[in-house]
């Protein structure tokens, strides 16, 4: 079977899901060509690369007002492109804002969309999924409750899998950089975020935290894991500016996450790697007071910001749900302790690391815990299984066009 498929990839974590799709379809023999927006990681895997929309990723309504003439400009491209080229299929992958228009574009020309790995509606602004509904022809699920959440209103939906642990059991780790880490005392990792503007937001708290850990546990080794060089230079100049003393780096996440004892991080997917790994972590989102009020009161709809509490716990999508305590008596049950916060929770961060420092106890249970979920929701194989759907679904529709003929 052959034909084209184009892809509109917004987020650098889905350039790499779209690269291990792309590669996932290859090896079922077929011929087809990929095309469309991506980033580098598309682009190695074969993918004619259009733009690198991954440059791109912002967050925050004036960042995206100034951006308004270039993605207008994406757009008007990818719709004269699906005109011209007819293409098979398009996958969209995260990026709802931009991807929408993406829709739009290809269900005018009666290109069936894929949507794999949706955005989170069950978490918040759930009245999006009547686009899904209207302009998307097959979602492919990352989380195992959200193929029933979909199906319910009305989507063609299926689970798949979450392709992020497809990438990490596949992973190769810098062994020689790994091994500096052990032998020099507990490790409580820092993970600030992957964006530019949550570093800003959260950083403060996780140095501030960072501090009151070592004072208490000065035996510890304390490093933050930058996405970037840029973040990493933010963070040098915060701790340069306050006089904290910890190690730095960029790149090298994954084995700051392997050797951690503990990690504190800020909201994301991040929280997925540190579940595969087991390591007890609590969780940070800063915001100012207004934003957050507005959140809570009109677009969240789930009781955790943390998809790992989400999956570990049996009461957080709940509609309009009570806000999570995390300093309340029953707050043990919840794998990581999380704060969606305009105050300065870092006394309470940095409580918890204290407490799985020094009591091994308390770490072993929280170990036991995130590997109870771990059991039960991690699975690999996301890639392949979310290539034969696509390609079975295109497969059926070339057969159907044939005996219409």
């Amino acid at each position: 079977m052959s034909g084209k498929i184009f892809f509109s990839v917004g987020e650098p974590s889905g350039d790499l899901h779209g690269a291990n799709l792309i590669e996932a379809i290859r090896q079922r023999g077929d011929s087809w060509t990929f095309c469309g927006y991506g980033g580098p990681n598309m682009r190695r895997a074969g993918c004619n690369v259009l733009e690198d929309l991954t440059q791109l990723a912002i967050m925050g309504v004036t960042q995206v007002v100034a951006k308004i003439p270039k993605f207008w400009g994406l757009y008007r491209k990818a719709d004269e492109f699906l005109r011209r080229e007819r293409p098979d299929a398009v996958v969209l992958i995260d990026y709802p804002g931009f991807n929408w228009w993406i829709a739009r574009a290809a269900k005018r020309q009666g290109i069936p969309v894929f949507y794999y790995g949706v955005p989170q509606m069950w978490a918040w602004a759930s009245w999006r999924v009547r686009k899904m509904r209207r302009l998307v022809d097959h979602v492919l699920c990352k989380l195992p409750f959200e193929r029933e959440w979909y199906q319910q209103r009305g989507c063609r939906a299926t689970f798949v899998g979450h392709p992020y642990f497809d990438e990490l059991a596949t992973r190769s780790l810098d062994e020689g950089f790994a091994s500096t880490l052990q032998g020099n005392g507990p490790l409580v990792t820092l993970l600030p975020g992957s964006r530019r503007k949550e570093v800003q937001d959260n950083w403060p708290i996780l140095q501030k935290a960072a501090v009151l850990i070592q004072a208490a546990r000065p035996d510890c080794q304390v490093a933050a894991a930058c996405f970037s060089e840029q973040h990493a230079d933010e963070v040098r100049a915060s701790c340069d500016k306050e006089g904290v003393q910890l190690d730095i780096y960029h790149g090298r996440t994954p084995e700051l996450i392997r050797e951690a004892t503990v990690c504190l991080a800020c909201s994301g997917s991040v929280s997925l790697e540190l579940l595969y790994h087991k390591k007890p972590s609590a969780i940070v989102y800063w915001g100012p007071r207004w934003r957050l009020a507005f959140v809570r009161r009109f677009l969240l709809k789930v009781r955790y910001i943390t998809l790992v509490n989400l999956l570990g716990t049996d009461d957080g999508l709940t509609g309009r749900p009570v806000p999570f305590d995390p300093d309340a008596a029953d707050a043990e049950r919840v794998p990581m302790p999380e704060y969606l916060t305009s105050e300065d929770c870092s006394p309470q961060v940095a409580r918890h690391a204290i407490e799985w420092l020094e009591d091994p106890k308390a770490h072993a249970r929280k170990v036991e815990q995130l590997g109870r979920i771990r059991d039960e929701v991690v699975a690999q194989g996301a890639s392949a299984t979310a290539a034969t759907y696509i390609c079975d679904v295109l497969s059926d529709r070339k057969l159907d066009r044939r005996r219409a003929a």
